[in-house]
């Protein structure tokens, strides 16, 4: 038999018995549904989590710190020529971070002083809130934190362009702050930016400590090609004594926590798909009872047994295929709607907009793919029954 005849025949039962053919369709949608929807949960707060920590450049960065050996080591203009002529080594980023007091208008806070360069804000994953970074060339510009807006009790947008005193604390050889050695700029500084963070910290440029004592930077920043050789890279400056940590260490932790989500969610999702796999089996089964004749008819004018099965399975397949399309939209529908109202509940509350829910390309095909599957599944087992009832009980059958 020609496949457009099986074809023909597998879609009759959409036209014979319409109700009972979509209600097994949606049932199977609604499985599909849940996985979409809960998998697409857990990818999106992944990627959620991963975009406010984290940039491209931050994931070829390493920190270099002063190691616990006791070789001399330090953190000087030396070891930064020391380390640009490793294989590999982009950039370095030297970082100097100190205790500090900020002074605006008749408020004095304390806080943490990042000083280094403009790369430092790439380097680290920075992103602004309000204003823009200080560029290369702009010494008495500053950044600072949201934090530190809430404390001088000024809104973002009215404090960019007011102007700071700062006194800086310097650090003993234990890398501690020494609260009785202190160095005041000359000039004051103007706030340009403001990112995003919970903690009293400001960045500003390091050339604009002229005649600050500096004997060691905190940290630096080594940028290198890619993330193919970021772990040699670490493992040579190691090798030197420094102690390396970089983000993409801390990111490999959070996709493996999320890889267990994404699991634990997408099996509460299998189990809403088996009780619609259920369904489909019932029907297919329900179909072979109601069409028992008709198949010995088919069998007494020369259809085979290879014809009968894949009239089954084609429609069960064909079943699985379009409740896997539908479960897709739904499942889409029900996230995007969700986002919307979660998004609308945490701008009253001055929260900020994010994307929960993320369906990737090969995720949507494999889920389509699935459920196609399933729907092959559900039907094999009514094909194998129905190709071999013989063709003379079938015409007696009532």
């Amino acid at each position: 038999m020609r496949f457009l005849d099986l074809l023909k025949l597998a879609l009759r039962m959409f036209k014979a018995r319409t109700m009972r053919t979509l209600l097994t369709i949606l049932g199977m949608g609604i499985g599909i549904a849940a996985i979409v929807f809960l998998v697409s949960f857990g990818y999106g707060l992944q990627r959620t989590l991963l975009q406010k920590i984290t940039t491209s450049d931050a994931l070829v960065t390493l920190d270099v710190s002063l190691g616990k050996t006791e070789n001399g080591e330090t953190l000087n203009e030396t070891a930064i020529e020391k380390l640009k002529v490793l294989p590999d080594v982009v950039q370095i980023t030297p970082v100097l971070e100190l205790a500090s007091q900020v002074k605006l208008n008749d408020i004095t806070l304390d806080a943490r002083s990042v000083s280094s360069t403009a790369d430092l804000f790439k380097d680290e994953g920075l992103r602004i809130e309000h204003g823009r970074f200080f560029a290369k060339d702009e010494t008495q510009n500053i950044v600072v934190a949201s934090a530190m807006t809430k404390v001088f009790n000024v809104p973002p947008e009215e404090i960019l362009g007011k102007t700071i005193k700062l006194t800086l604390f310097q650090n003993d050889s234990a890398n501690q702050t020494n609260s009785k050695i202190s160095y005041e700029p000359k000039n004051n500084y103007t706030i340009v930016g403001i990112v995003s963070n919970e903690e009293n910290i400001l960045y500003l440029s390091l050339d604009s400590l002229v005649n600050f004592p500096l004997t060691n930077y905190t940290k630096l920043k080594v940028k290198c090609s890619s993330t193919k050789t970021l772990d040699q890279v670490k493992k040579t400056i190691e090798e030197q004594g420094f102690a390396v940590s970089s983000v993409s260490e801390t990111i490999d932790q959070a996709n493996k926590v999320f890889r267990v989500v994404q699991i634990v969610l997408m099996v509460f999702g299998l189990i809403a798909l088996m009780v619609s796999a259920i369904g489909m089996f019932n029907t297919m089964t329900i179909a072979l009872l109601e069409r028992t004749e008709e198949i010995g008819i088919m069998k007494a004018i020369g259809a085979s047994r290879l014809d009968i099965s894949m009239m089954f399975i084609m429609e069960s397949t064909l079943m699985g295929f379009l409740g896997a399309l539908g479960g897709v939209v739904l499942g889409y529908v029900e996230g995007k709607v969700l986002n919307i109202l979660i998004n609308l509940i945490a701008s009253r509350f001055g929260g900020e907009a994010v994307d929960l829910f993320y369906s990737p390309t090969w995720f949507i095909s494999t889920v389509i793919i699935f459920g196609a599957f399933v729907g092959l599944l559900t039907g094999i087992f009514p094909a194998r029954k129905a190709s071999h009832i013989d063709a003379l009980e079938a015409l007696r059958y009532k």
